[in-house]
């Protein structure tokens, strides 16, 4: 693989596993030097970034925060940039999930989904624009979904902080291009990971592959390399965008 982030540092949130570990990967494999986040899960931050310096990145570090915690993106920032020197790309990928019916949503459990998949990405995009303006730009990539556009059912919460996250990547993208930060989100539709397969049936699994046009669900390297192609020079002109990659699930 070319090595297209050569002298690249990338930070990435949710990368102990799924989305976020194949996106490290990916970055790792085109030269980046990478520091990796999650919250408690020390062992598979640990293997992440080991295969990250496998795949080819010259330094691959990780750190353990909790991004529930007011306070907790901002130190994740600073501890990044302490390790890399500089931060080119952060991708905030971190994000939970409670499927329940409207209505039995606890205030506990709206204040923790709003925090994780919304404040947290907030606050460490605040955090880093000052050292991307410092470096002459960077890139944010905001980790939505094809729920922030489409609704679902017991998914009420999880979707507003996906249309949030959309909407902030509009309003960042268009404070922040002229200082060189370009903006993106990616919004996946039903990607085979451990979260969206837990606490669904054989049945449920079946039918959710039915309504992709596709007729499949995506993988965790078809959305790193969307990640990868929006912080390439290949996608210079591509602003404040939210690509969906669903296989064509929100066409119909």
């Amino acid at each position: 693989m070319m090595s297209k982030l050569n002298g690249k540092a990338a930070l990435i949130t949710g990368a102990s596993r799924g989305i976020g570990r194949a996106v490290a990967l990916r970055l790792a494999a085109e030269g980046a030097a990478i520091y990796v986040a999650a919250d408690g899960t020390e062992k598979e931050l640990e293997a992440t970034a080991a295969a990250c310096r496998s795949a080819g990145a010259p330094d691959a570090a990780w750190g353990v925060h909790d991004l529930a915690r007011t306070g907790a993106a901002e130190a994740m920032v600073a501890a990044a940039h302490l390790r890399m020197g500089r931060i080119d790309i952060l991708v905030n990928n971190a994000g939970i999930r409670v499927r329940k019916a409207f209505g039995e949503f606890s205030h506990e459990e709206f204040d923790r989904l709003v925090a994780v998949n919304l404040r947290a990405p907030f606050f460490a995009s605040q955090a880093v624009v000052p050292i991307m303006r410092a470096q002459g730009g960077g890139h944010v990539i905001h980790m939505a979904s094809q729920l922030g556009i489409v609704a679902s059912r017991y998914g009420a919460v999880y979707n507003l902080t996906k249309a949030g996250l959309i909407q902030l990547t509009r309003s960042m993208a268009l404070e922040l291009s002229a200082d060189g930060i370009s903006v993106n989100a990616v919004c996946p539709g039903p990607v085979s990971t451990e979260g969206f397969i837990a606490g669904r049936n054989t049945g449920e699994l079946e039918q959710r592959a039915r309504d992709v046009p596709i007729g499949r669900f995506g993988t965790v390297e078809e959305v790193a390399g969307v990640v990868a192609f929006l912080v390439s020079k290949d996608a210079a002109y591509v602003i404040g965008h939210a690509l969906v990659m669903d296989g064509g699930y929100i066409v119909h």
